[in-house]
């Protein structure tokens, strides 16, 4: 692969991580705004039940939520062609508007279903573009060398929010109400904003001599297609994410009205499996120290595939802790892997694309799943749901086995 030659930033002008400043105040920029993202999921969820009492209408809500995925490729050329630090200062302030207009229409007893629609397909659009550009910032900031342990130190920072905040939005939500957890998350976007805006972030390159949007979202897609440890790991995920999608429509719900637990149990439900994925994303260097990507990925999505599928057999608050920690740990050891695995294998004028097209092929089918969750949930329980989305999550391993990714 020629192109592999193209380095991703001119790595020797960059301090050793220890001593990287600039790419741990992103980190912390990225806490904040995942913070409030693990109370956005579970507010938003508990105001459509408040409005609708439907799981149809939150499979709705879900999927225009995720609908903007098909949008991907744009987000990539957006990220390659334009400055990245001004593209995620401007999805941060304008998601800080969207949810918190959510919030206070709630709080004021004024919030209807046909607001919710377009405020939250706004919100899901511009965080597909601030993920893209997120994704392909990071190389800019840290060694080539060090890429790896960044993916997992920022996967750490994430499952950080995911053990602490959803705790702390179940008891926000059960004093006050979901609309007060919301303006929590709308000022997480305003921190993390004032986190990037004072940072000093490479520019990256860009072609001038490249005209069409459509010629370059086909060049992120051909670069996709022949790369094969990145192609194999996207088919992978195409069903993995299917499967978890159904699932992570439903949990709250599935808590809510099936299990029959308050917002507090299910608050600290979910941040007990905050606990299992930081421990994935710490570990997650580890293994890849003494074991290839297909080990590590094929091994993690049988395991994290059959959590699901116990977590629908189950009714016991402990051991639905224990699956949902074994499927976050699982995920978030996953996640750093393919990361570097994009990372490392595309040079930086095609980095926001290949994120972008990898986002596309996985998450494509992410709004269906997640309105055909509520079609399922209201036809056959969410119960049998959750057990057929472990089923398709565990199958999805199966390209994890190709040969391409032993040699990385």
């Amino acid at each position: 692969m020629g192109e592999r030659a193209v380095k991703l930033s001119e790595w020797g002008d960059l301090p050793p991580l220890k001593k990287n400043y600039p790419v741990f105040k992103f980190m912390g920029g990225n806490l904040i705004s995942f913070f409030g993202d693990q109370i956005y999921l579970i507010a938003i969820p508990l105001m459509v039940l408040s409005i609708t009492g439907s799981p149809l209408s939150m499979g709705i809500v879900a999927a225009l939520e995720r609908l903007p995925i098909l949008l991907q490729p744009f987000a990539g050329v957006l990220s390659d062609r334009f400055n990245r630090k001004r593209l995620l200062l401007f999805c941060d302030l304008g998601r800080c508007i969207l949810v918190g207009i959510i919030g206070i229409l709630f709080i004021n007893g004024t919030l209807e279903m046909w607001m919710v629609y377009p405020l939250v397909f706004g919100i899901g659009s511009l965080s597909q573009i601030y993920n893209t550009s997120q994704f392909a910032s990071v190389p800019g900031l840290v060694r080539r060398e060090d890429l790896q342990a960044v993916n997992s130190l920022n996967s750490g920072v994430f499952n950080s929010a995911v053990f602490l905040a959803p705790g702390i939005g179940g008891l926000i939500i059960s004093f006050l109400n979901p609309g007060y957890a919301l303006l929590v998350n709308s000022i997480s976007f305003l921190v993390s904003f004032l986190a990037i805006a004072s940072l000093k972030m490479k520019r990256n390159e860009r072609d001038s001599s490249r005209a069409s949007i459509w010629g370059e979202v086909r060049e992120g897609f051909e670069f996709v297609l022949k790369t094969k440890p990145i192609l194999y790991t996207n088919l992978a995920m195409v069903s993995s994410v299917f499967g978890t999608t159904l699932f992570l429509t439903l949990i709250v719900f599935h808590l809510k009205d099936s299990v029959n637990m308050n917002t507090v149990m299910i608050g600290w439900l979910l941040s007990a499996g905050g606990v299992g994925a930081i421990l994935g994303a710490v570990t997650s260097n580890f293994f890849r120290k003494w074991f290839s990507y297909r080990s590590i990925l094929f091994t993690a999505s049988v395991v994290g595939g059959l959590s699901i599928l116990l977590f629908g057999l189950m009714e016991s608050y402990f051991w639905l802790a224990v699956m949902n920690a074994v499927g976050t740990f699982c995920a978030s050891l996953m996640s750093p892997c393919i990361i570097t695995i994009r990372q490392t294998l595309s040079p930086d004028h095609l980095l926001g694309r290949v994120q972008a097209t990898s986002r596309l092929m996985t998450w494509v089918l992410m709004p269906i799943a997640a309105f055909l969750a509520g079609i399922l949930a209201q036809a056959i329980g969410t119960n049998l749901t959750i057990v057929l989305a472990g089923a398709i999550s565990t199958l999805a391993s199966i390209p994890y086995l190709h040969h391409s990714l032993k040699d990385q």
